[in-house]
């Protein structure tokens, strides 16, 4: 029930206030988002003036326009590029995941189910010890429905290592219904405004709360996905784990 309330969601496009913390210190600022899923993605990271950097992924190439520092960088769309803007370490699809109020889910070998204090609890347990907790609710509404007809809404996924440390923590809460326009009834989708992402392994907090967002319905231009070296600049290639 939960993945197919967001399986009409293809495109989204936003603006957040991104507040992330990490080795370079905390950095705060508008970032206007395009999201096209499985894999393509764009960040506009702004100030008053305009731009202050660019991230795009068209799901094989990144490129980083940054303005500050007068550089174009390019390569791979590894996690480590992607966490270059945002302090998020993951591929686009797994972005693209979070930014829908889901989640990547571990390739498990046993999958339990329970009640918890926080709601619904699946636990997925990988081959070689790993483990990861999804923590789903369902809405107000729907608390005396049915399991099978309740509207659930994840709240926490973490990914645990075979010590049982947490390798990353994603949180959702403040939940809106967004209108979906390729809907022939009028309905929406509701999807999370405040996301929390947090990486103890390399010390990195990204809160992520949106301003406003819409679900598009037509797939956007390769152009959005992309960009051309600035007159000027030189590309500067960036290989992943390099």
């Amino acid at each position: 029930m939960h993945r197919s309330l967001r399986r009409t969601v293809r495109s989204l496009r936003a603006e957040a206030r991104v507040d992330q913390r990490g080795d370079a210190g905390r950095v705060r600022g508008t970032v206007l988002l395009y999201l096209e899923r499985p894999d393509r993605v764009r960040f506009d990271a702004m100030t008053q003036f305009g731009p202050a950097a660019v991230l795009t992924s068209d799901g094989d190439r990144f490129q980083l326009l940054d303005h500050r520092e007068e550089r174009f960088i390019e390569g791979e769309a590894c996690p480590e590029n992607i966490a270059r803007l945002l302090g998020i370490h993951m591929s686009g699809p797994e972005v693209a995941h979070f930014l829908v109020g889901d989640t990547p889910r571990l390739e498990a070998e046993d999958v339990s189910l329970a009640c918890s204090s926080e709601g619904y609890l699946v636990i997925r347990t990988a081959s070689d010890g790993r483990r990861q907790e999804i923590v789903l609710t369902a809405r107000e509404a729907d608390h005396d429905a049915p399991p099978e007809a309740q509207h659930l809404r994840l709240v926490r996924s973490e990914l645990f290592d075979v010590h049982g440390e947490t390798i990353w923590r994603a949180t959702y809460d403040d939940y809106r219904v967004v209108r979906d326009p390729g809907d022939a009834e009028g309905r929406g989708v509701a999807l999370p405004f405040v996301l929390r992402f947090e990486d103890p392994v390399r010390g990195a907090d990204t809160m992520v709360r949106f301003k406003d967002m819409s679900i598009v319905v037509e797939p956007a231009a390769d152009e959005v996905f992309q960009q051309r070296t600035p007159p000027g600049m030189r590309a500067e290639t960036i290989l992943c784990g390099g």
